[in-house]
């Protein structure tokens, strides 16, 4: 079956206005929300916790993950990433549950080579089955000033959004035996890490470590979510109002094919 279509442009601007309107008020602190799990000093918080950066070197990189699980919700960061030649280097912002079976939302930006694009790479893994990969273009350029990249998550359907546009959706189809996240609590995570054996031009061109360290800074950190501990849940059954539940109103994208698609997309299309 196929589950690709377009709307008119009335109906993704008012996607766009509803999901901006959805967005939270304020930004986290990165001091009360994270905790930088790995890389030691290459992950510092700045600014008071208004700011956090990461860095890579050819003896690790570093991450970071939220202090608190979620089940459903939204989940905005600012992100300027790596300039120059980043080739082979990986720069992630995702949720994440443990175990064999895992649940995950994927936002990848795979690094490159000086003037080329960076490429938004978008997975979403289920009771541990992945495969749903989607790769997108960015319409500007990334590294010079910070950009806004959201993950909506409810249990009807996901939405990738960059600068509040929507660039991905993926719809819960359960009923048609294709696995969606909807019962395991997720954290929030992030990294920088080296995959040069595949990030850039498959592995083509490898990471340049006399450019290291290479650095990726994240800010405004927010997670208008559902915070679970243990049984309990601070919107009891969670919440909907992450992609506009029952609107019927789609993006610009949606899954050609429900178990994946691995196309990559010019998101200037969008711009």
């Amino acid at each position: 079956m196929d589950y690709f279509f377009r709307v008119s442009e009335i109906e993704l601007k008012f996607l766009v206005v509803i999901a901006f309107l959805l967005a939270a008020t304020s930004a986290g602190n990165f001091n009360q929300d994270v905790t930088i799990t790995w890389g030691g000093p290459r992950g510092q918080i700045l600014n008071g916790g208004r700011a956090l950066s990461l860095s890579l070197d050819n003896t690790s990189g570093s991450g970071f993950e939220s202090n608190y699980q979620f089940l459903y919700g939204r989940f905005d960061v600012q992100l300027k990433l790596i300039p120059g030649n980043s080739a082979g280097t990986v720069t992630t912002f995702f949720l994440s549950s443990q175990g064999t079976t895992h649940d995950e939302i994927d936002f990848e930006f795979l690094g490159n080579s000086s003037g080329q694009p960076y490429t938004v790479h978008t997975n979403i893994y289920a009771q541990g089955e992945g495969n749903r990969e989607q790769q997108f273009k960015l319409w500007f350029n990334p590294t010079l000033a910070f950009h806004t990249y959201t993950i909506l998550w409810n249990s009807q359907r996901i939405i990738y959004m960059v600068d509040n546009i929507p660039i991905r959706v993926f719809n819960n189809n359960m009923a048609k035996g294709v696995p969606f996240p909807t019962s395991q609590p997720m954290k929030v995570y992030a990294s920088l890490w080296n995959a040069d054996d595949w990030a850039t031009q498959g592995g083509q061109v490898k990471t340049n470590w006399t450019l290291a360290p290479f650095t990726a800074t994240y800010q405004n950190y927010n997670a208008n979510t559902c915070i679970v501990n243990g049984t309990t849940n601070s919107c009891n059954n969670g919440i909907s109002q992450p992609c506009m539940a029952n609107t019927g109103i789609g993006c610009r994208w949606k899954e050609q094919n429900p178990m994946g698609s691995k196309e990559t997309y010019d998101l200037q299309l969008l711009h």
